[in-house]
């Protein structure tokens, strides 16, 4: 009994092209650009010497480059994704590093496998462009669940500077020195488009709409009622904070009861994948006698309709709104 490691190779080839594409960023962009860092990314461009202006116009060209370039092939798929993670890369340059890791996925399954030229190209093809696919939907993840969480707490940091007596704008400008990335940097070009004239509601609800935020829809509604109709903004402040902790307390509960079911479903849809697999690996002739019927394909079609059915009904039984 032969068991083959190709299935390996290809899942390992897979990882390099997620690790590679994560490596490139970070040198091309330095550590300013990791979500871990204490300064946040603004803060550390203005230290570097860049001017207020020149930081800003910087910022927000990375913020608003992949939605307005939906109009490339296929990339419409992967913009909104880009622009949630606030991917630094260009459009072209994501492009491009999609090609420089469909070249390594090639080599890798070249020196590695033995498999046909045409396959070779389909799978480097699928393991670049995914990896690409992937890596900017995880960051996508990463970066609203840190922004949902530090949400709160920024809330009450302006809540007690207005109640210390600064003014709002002034609230907005010590949350962007105080609070870590990704939010750090989203509330202090805020800032700095407010000191430009902008108005701060209609700031707040363009940040919401471009990362698509319940909870950061309703400070812009908070601010802007407050602006027309006035109030105590410290108040209604400290109330939505409450609220947002709440959600955000119900949300991570709501997840976490419905963790099982979202991995039982998983499971038995990978399953019958991997055993299909193992089988063939530890016996390639396992399916001889039954591939030559004429029932085999429309069986396989079958089943792979049921799995992709169970993967999309458990999905969508375990997708609770908070």
């Amino acid at each position: 009994m032969t068991i083959s490691a190709e299935p390996i190779i290809y899942g390992l080839i897979f990882v390099a092209c997620i690790v590679l594409v994560n490596g490139i960023y970070l040198v091309a962009f330095g550590k300013s650009i990791n979500f871990n860092n204490k300064v946040n990314r603004r803060l550390d461009l203005l230290e570097k010497g860049g001017n207020r202006e020149e930081v800003l116009d910087q910022l927000r060209k990375e913020m608003t480059q992949h939605m307005n370039s939906q109009s490339i092939p296929l990339y419409s798929l992967l913009a909104s994704k880009a622009q949630k993670a606030n991917i630094a890369f260009s459009p072209t340059q994501l492009i491009m590093v999609m090609f420089v890791l469909c070249g390594v996925a090639f080599m890798g399954l070249t020196v590695g496998t033995q498999t046909s030229l045409p396959i070779r190209a389909v799978v480097s093809v699928m393991m670049g462009v995914g990896g690409v696919f992937y890596w900017v939907n995880s960051k996508a993840k990463k970066r609203i669940a840190m922004i949902e969480e530090q949400l709160p707490d920024a809330v009450e940091l302006m809540v007690r500077s207005l109640r210390v007596g600064h003014p709002f704008s002034s609230a907005i400008a010590i949350v962007a020195k105080e609070v870590p990335d990704p939010l750090g940097t989203e509330m202090g070009m805020i800032s700095d488009e407010a000191a430009y004239g902008r108005d701060m509601g209609e700031t707040l609800k363009h940040m919401a709409e471009r990362m698509d935020m319940q909870d950061m829809r309703f400070l812009a509604v908070a601010v802007t009622i407050q602006q027309t109709a006035g109030g105590n903004l410290a108040e209604i402040l400290h109330g939505l904070a409450q609220v947002i902790r709440a959600r955000f307390k119900l949300f991570r509960r709501v997840k976490a009861i419905t963790a099982e079911a979202k991995w039982s479903g998983m499971f038995l849809s990978v399953f019958p994948l991997g055993a299909l697999v193992m089988i063939n690996l530890i016996q390639p002739n396992y399916y001889d006698e039954v591939k030559e019927t004429s029932v085999f394909i429309p069986a396989c079609l079958v089943v792979a309709g049921f799995l992709a059915t169970n993967v999309f009904v458990m999905k969508r039984l375990v997708n609770i709104k908070v």
